[in-house]
């Protein structure tokens, strides 16, 4: 299968190559970068040295049958009516078709949408809720790693009834590679180093997409509290959530819930009472690890989320939407669990 990777040189991009080279079905891997066209990959990152990945290329896409896009906002949806007249499946990490709504789009990433008369056609590409939705699908919009960490907690109660829905708190904490690879003086490293800080209080963009998701599994529209914070690490994502449980709902209805939804599931996993996640639970790989518990004094209930924000949180959820779409066994080239220590 011939595979491309516009945005290669990122991190979600890099992630993306790394796991496409060891992936089965994977046979020609066209790599895309407007900044360093014409370079080996190598030259961008030297870890790749001898292994023949290939050249950088801005122009001339060829024929392929899965593309993914590694954008800025905005890049993917001008371009993409051209590549599904070809035939070419689009999966696109950015943010261009996670959003139903065009305006709402619009008032959060604050550019026009270049195509929103693509809106209908995309699907929400979070398997492991909307896994019969994105079989075979052609626009795939991966979501953005703090909603997958948030939606995998989440979206079980909700359509469960288990949670009030006027009460809830999103507390998430993220490594600097999030941000991507782009410099700026945010993501320096004096700026970063032993230092800890909430960003996009009130305003991150990736609130309409959780809102909007979770409205889904509730069945009503909902508000939330979001609050994104900078981790003076690299890679990794932890997101803690409180919340109000409906009246007489206890623990254990809560992860029943969690353990129907996902007991059969490969990279989700619910840790054993007692044992809180870590974000080295789950880096370098695609598994998430869920716990809760209810604060009988508050009545809230404490849940919280772990995923790697580079893996399951974009390039490794990104391949799962692949396999998804190609009918292949979904967990395919994501095979492995985390690094340690």
């Amino acid at each position: 299968m011939k595979v491309g990777v516009l945005g290669a040189t990122g991190y979600a991009g890099q992630e993306l190559v790394r796991l496409l080279h060891r992936h089965e079905e994977v046979k020609d891997l066209y790599l895309g970068s407007s900044s360093v066209a014409g370079e080996d990959y190598e030259s961008v990152y030297p870890h790749w040295l001898d292994q023949k990945v290939g050249i950088l290329q801005d122009e001339n896409i060829p024929d392929l049958d899965v593309l993914f896009c590694a954008l800025p906002h905005g890049l993917t949806a001008k371009k993409t009516s051209a590549f599904l007249a070809r035939k070419i499946k689009v999966i696109d990490l950015g943010a261009d078709f996670r959003l139903n709504s065009a305006e709402v789009y619009e008032e959060w990433y604050k550019i026009k949408h270049p195509a929103s008369e693509l809106l209908k056609d995309a699907v929400y590409g979070l398997p492991e809720l909307y896994r019969e939705q994105i079989r075979g699908r052609s626009l795939i919009a991966n979501p953005g790693c703090y909603p997958t960490a948030t939606l995998l907690a989440l979206v079980p109660l909700l359509r469960k009834k288990l949670l009030q829905t006027g009460y809830l708190i999103i507390d998430a904490k993220s490594g600097v590679s999030g941000a991507g690879r782009g410099v700026s003086l945010g993501n320096h490293y004096a700026e970063v180093n032993e230092n800890f800080k909430a960003y996009g209080v009130a305003s991150h963009r990736h609130t309409p997409e959780i809102e909007q998701e979770l409205s889904r599994a509730a069945g009503q529209l909902l508000n939330v509290n979001f609050t994104p914070h900078l981790v003076p690490m690299t890679r990794g994502m932890l997101v803690t959530i409180y919340a109000k449980v409906g009246e007489g709902i206890q623990e254990e209805e809560l992860r029943r819930c969690w353990l129907e939804q996902y007991e059969q599931e490969e990279f989700i996993h619910v840790l054993p009472q007692g044992t809180w996640p870590q974000t080295k639970f789950s880096s370098g790989s695609n598994h998430a690890f869920l716990q809760l518990t209810l604060d009988q004094r508050t009545g809230n209930a404490v849940i919280i989320a772990t995923i790697d924000n580079l893996i399951k949180g974009a390039a490794g959820q990104a391949i799962q939407n692949m396999n998804l779409a190609m009918g292949w066994p979904e967990g395919q080239g994501l095979q492995g669990t985390a690094l340690w220590p």
